[in-house]
């Protein structure tokens, strides 16, 4: 004889399956960071900047501590890590997350400089598009496009 349905009507409630409790395809709230404890992480912020370290903790908002934390500035092709140490990150101003690979930590062609070398390339960077925003603004009634 068949189980009886809920009452209501719809679907039957799920069986356990021969080895116990039903599985399920995805992880349980609050836990889908667990696989990245203690692993070194590339994060990804809201405002374009780039944090790397060591996971050490997480909530249920994706708040994230990370241990020996640098900002990794890149210009060009030259990049410098900023230390931070340790670091809490609000959950909304991830944008994204990887797994950093420890043989290939540095980018490939890419030349690592000092932070005072990066930091005034940076602001040399900013100075040129500064610049060119005020150049575009003068030829305006030309309409160039």
């Amino acid at each position: 004889m068949a189980a009886p349905l809920p009452l209501g009507g719809g679907a039957p409630p799920p069986q356990p399956g021969p080895l116990g409790p039903p599985q399920l395809d995805y992880p349980p709230p609050g836990t889908a960071l667990v696989e990245e404890l203690d692993k070194k992480l590339l994060i990804q912020l809201r405002d374009g900047r780039k944090i790397i370290g060591v996971l050490r903790s997480f909530d249920q908002f994706a708040n994230l501590v990370l241990e020996e934390a640098v900002e990794r500035i890149i210009v060009g092709a030259r990049y410098s890590d900023v230390p931070l140490g340790m670091y809490l990150l609000r959950g909304e101003n991830l944008v994204l997350m990887g797994q950093l690979d420890p043989n290939h930590e540095a980018p490939p062609g890419m030349e690592a400089v000092s932070e005072a070398a990066i930091r005034e390339a940076l602001r040399a960077e900013r100075e040129e598009a500064r610049i060119k925003g005020t150049m575009r603004g003068r030829f305006d009634f030309l309409e160039l496009e």
